[in-house]
């Protein structure tokens, strides 16, 4: 099966996850080498904006807890997206969520048949993190969530709060 230019980058993105978290993942990192590369004058389409070449879509730091978020909403939505990447998802809660919000996540998927970090049973189609504010140790953010295709989407909100001297996310909560 041929993967176009953007399930490439993003099976190359979650590689890369993986391989900062120090998981082995195989089927990611071998499908995303076999796969074609997009010509470099390519504009590559997503389902909501095209992405040139040279332009930053992205930027971070390991130090910061926004940033964090970030990535690992990114990096969660497209293990969740690829059906084929194992445990990744269920990974990357345990290096980015505390050990108490993933137990608090795991009743609530227990009771509620759906996903604990995104609040629902289908996968997003579009994330985007919003920095809200900071206080007693915490930094908070909303993540805005796109379901559905363009014209039919809706949105949710979750918000988000990490630990300012681990990092790592310790409540999430519908918006």
């Amino acid at each position: 099966m041929q993967l176009n230019g953007v399930r490439t980058a993003r099976r190359l993105a979650l590689a890369a996850t993986a391989l900062t978290l120090g998981l082995a993942v195989p089927a990611v990192a071998s499908a995303a080498q076999a796969a074609p590369s997009a010509p470099a004058h390519t504009n590559i389409r997503t389902h909501s904006a095209a992405v040139n070449p040279g332009q930053v879509i992205g930027s971070g730091s390991p130090q910061s807890a926004v940033g964090r978020v970030a990535d690992f909403y990114g990096a969660y939505i497209d293990a969740v997206w690829d059906t084929d990447t194992g445990h990744l998802d269920a990974d990357l809660r345990s290096h980015y969520l505390t050990p108490a919000l993933q137990k608090r996540i795991a009743a609530w998927e227990a009771t509620n048949h759906a996903d604990g970090v995104l609040f629902a049973q289908d996968v997003p189609t579009a994330w985007r993190v919003t920095y809200t504010g900071s206080g007693a140790g915490h930094a908070f953010t909303t993540v805005r969530l796109t379901f559905g295709e363009a014209g039919h989407e809706t949105y949710q909100n979750v918000d988000v709060q990490s630990d300012l001297s681990s990092t790592k996310i310790s409540d999430i909560k519908l918006g």
